[in-house]
């Protein structure tokens, strides 16, 4: 499997990505998918197997707006894309493959409404081999792709920018935690978190 078609950002819809996604899938064997963010720690799907993995030519950025989840269009907030170069650690979830396009309609209303990631299909090597998992990637091109953001940026959408589901801080800092939990470090990760006073990003304490 390998990326699916681009899709203008002036005309996309969600649609047709997942269309094409299920043909590229075909069905006939179990879908996995791959989290490097909230769906680490909240997948909101059923899964019959999950592993640690690394997919290489991807990393894990903070780097796309959300005036939903995460923020308003007044003040806007973050949530993470991958975005090419480098390599992202996360995790990989198998799911039989008669579930397999429910878990696929659930997941593009999810992470789909405003088609705005590019789906592709990406190597995810796991300590048992490796996978073909569907990834949520984020083109630089992307209206939704911040740019280079400077720490005083980070700083005040982690103390201002708040959505539906709650803060930017508190989406970035339920992963930072899921990934230590797993024994992933994540460097980048834990220099922004220290934008908010907390240079260590320890253990966050209460509910997300």
């Amino acid at each position: 499997m390998s990326a699916l078609p681009e899709f203008s950002f002036a005309r996309r819809e969600s649609q047709p990505m997942l269309d094409e996604a299920l043909h590229r899938w075909g069905g006939s064997d179990d879908l996995w998918i791959f989290g490097y963010g909230s769906l680490i720690w909240r997948p909101d799907f059923d899964f019959c197997e999950r592993r640690t993995a690394r997919v290489f030519g991807w990393h894990r950025a903070l780097k796309m707006w959300s005036t939903i989840n995460r923020g308003t269009p007044q003040n806007p907030g973050l949530v993470f894309g991958m975005l090419s170069g480098g390599s992202c650690q996360g995790m990989v979830f198998r799911i039989p493959r008669h579930h397999g396009h429910d878990v696929m309609k659930k997941l593009w209303q999810r992470e789909m409404a405003n088609a705005v990631y590019d789906p592709r299909w990406l190597p995810c090597r796991t300590g048992q081999g490796t996978v073909q998992a569907l990834a949520f990637t984020l083109s630089r091109q992307s209206p939704n792709h911040t740019g280079e953001l400077a720490p005083e940026d980070y700083r005040r959408i982690f103390s201002e920018a708040k959505g539906i589901y709650g803060s930017t801080h508190d989406y970035a800092r339920a992963t930072f935690d899921e990934l230590k939990r797993l024994g992933i470090r994540d460097r980048a990760l834990q220099r922004l978190l220290s934008y908010a006073g907390q240079p260590d990003a320890g253990a966050r304490q209460g509910p997300v």
